[in-house]
């Protein structure tokens, strides 16, 4: 649907009562346009539907201002983050003393903020999301560009923990932000699109590091770094202010009969309660007794150990092999070009097919094959392509299991809840992966290459336990209230039961889990 309509399954039309779009009909009833709902949150008999092309322009709308405003976001804040494995050989080992276990030390203290600091996530619901994003995106702006300016471990031990608490306001929430604007079976491309920029902004760190470090600037290169990367997210500030949504209804781009369908639209999705300002506590704590919710933290875990440690070591690595540091920069860049474009094709097959569990095994058997190529293999041709299998899996696979969690948790703060989980006990994850590449393993980095690759095998073992677990609880749902075909053809004027309900993405007789 929108832009991306080509390339996703088509979502089936509406029971939200919404008259078609006619351009010279008044303004439409915003309480017509949402319908009635039941106390269980599915649908009554509704007469009218949504006008097809007309939700189609709206989506478009939506695809064009907010996700890639958000993937810019997230773009300079994975840029920002792991920049300090291209400045660590362009000279701050040597200027900040990075003896002994300092660097890693560096990639620790980021993440034992960001854990600390993740409950930020909650932000999103309480406050207006272009206020908070506002807030986050000038916070880690401004360090991330001081770290030009420190001249000696201590600084930069600061400057990285401050930096993990302000990005840990921001990356955990866009996922579940997302949410509000897009459908279940949109949400995953988006999702992806969003993520893919973790590797794309890898490949333009290679790309650009080279071009900075290969010059003679009257500062050091990786002073240079810092700034250069770090000065575009404090621009952004201002341009999120002013052009990020809080929701579609509110989204000043959409005419107000589009803000109608926006409304329907998400009447669809959770019917009539109000998605912003609020928590619902005990949902909290159903959430943190869910099994669904800790077999994706627990994946996001095993993915995160390679995740994490894969963009701040692969220079060190590529140079290891035997390049350059200036060659290094370069050469890191195109493993990740290529991760970037899969992470897009597999978030838009699972959304075609409605099947990530799959989609999630086959990339673990991919980043797996990656590791096991370098920690087994010396030929540098074989160990370079290991990088790329590497990148390839465990990039795509971060971008399948956030969407997975949102799409199989039946209430916003449920939805919440689950993010918060997946990250709280996924970024322990960086903890371990940050410290499996120490020196001494230089140049061929076994033990650490044979961790990662574990830990991938057994992210696709999870993602398989979990598909199981789920088809088995739709068994019991279909069993309990009959197929979703049946339950729409009762529920509507459709005798197919090719239409959707309102509420579908909440608990009740409509709800199944996504496979």
């Amino acid at each position: 649907m929108g832009f991306l309509s080509k390339f996703e399954r088509q979502a089936p039309a509406t029971t939200t009562d919404y008259v078609e779009e006619v351009v010279s009909s008044p303004p439409l009833d915003v309480e017509k346009a949402r319908g009635e709902v039941q106390d269980d949150g599915n649908a009554v008999a509704h007469h009218h539907h949504i006008d097809p092309e007309a939700e189609k322009r709206v989506v478009r709308k939506l695809d064009w201002r907010v996700t890639p405003l958000v993937s810019a976001l997230y773009l300079v804040s994975f840029l920002d983050r792991s920049n300090i494995g291209n400045a660590k050989i362009a000279g701050m080992s040597e200027d900040l003393d990075l003896t002994g276990n300092r660097y890693q030390w560096l990639l620790n203290i980021f993440y034992i903020s960001y854990i600390l600091f993740e409950v930020q996530v909650i932000m999103w619901k309480i406050m207006p999301p272009h206020i908070w994003a506002t807030i986050v995106v000038l916070g880690w702006g401004l360090i991330a560009t001081l770290q030009a300016a420190t001249f000696n471990w201590p600084g930069e031990m600061v400057c990285r923990f401050l930096l993990g608490v302000t990005e840990a306001g921001f990356g955990p929430g866009i996922p579940y932000l997302l949410s509000f604007f897009y459908l279940r079976h949109e949400l995953g491309l988006r999702c992806g699109i969003f993520l893919s920029c973790a590797p794309l902004a890898t490949t333009f760190a290679g790309a650009l590091a080279y071009g900075i470090t290969s010059g003679h600037a009257g500062i050091a290169n990786w002073r240079l770094l810092f700034l250069v990367e770090g000065i575009p997210t404090i621009l952004l500030a201002p341009v999120v202010f002013f052009f990020l949504p809080d929701s579609p209804d509110k989204a000043r781009f959409l005419t107000e009969d589009e803000k109608l369908i926006a409304k329907a639209r998400g009447v669809r999705q959770v019917g009539t309660h109000e998605r912003i300002g609020g928590v619902v506590w005990k949902d909290i704590g159903l959430c943190l007794l869910d099994p669904i919710a800790w077999f994706t933290a627990l994946m996001y875990f095993s993915c995160n150990v390679s995740f994490s440690s894969l963009p701040v070591f692969l220079p060190t690595i590529v140079q290891d092999m035997g390049f350059t540091a200036v060659n290094a920069q370069g050469l890191t860049a195109p493993p990740y070009f290529i991760s970037f474009l899969v992470t897009i094709i597999s978030t838009y097959i699972a959304d075609r097919t409605q099947q990530r569990g799959y989609m999630l095994m086959f990339l673990s058997c991919v980043g797996g094959i990656g590791y096991i190529l370098l920690a087994t293999c010396e030929s540098i041709g074989a160990r370079y392509f290991g990088v790329f299998l590497a990148a390839s899996g465990i990039f795509p696979c971060i971008a399948n299991i956030l969407p997975w969690v949102l799409n199989n948790q039946g209430s916003d703060t449920r939805r919440g809840t689950g993010i918060a989980m997946l990250n709280l006990i996924g970024q322990c994850g960086p903890l371990l992966g940050t410290n499996v590449f120490p020196a001494k393993q230089s140049p061929r980095y076994v033990e650490g290459m044979a961790i990662c690759a574990a830990f991938t095998f057994f992210n696709g073992f999870l993602a398989f336990g979990l598909r199981t677990l789920l088809k088995w609880e739709n068994s019991k749902l279909d069993k309990k209230y009959g197929s979703q075909k049946d339950l729409i053809a009762s529920r509507t004027d459709d005798p197919k039961g090719h239409e959707s309900a309102v509420s579908e993405e909440n608990y009740g007789p409509m709800f199944r889990y996504i496979l």
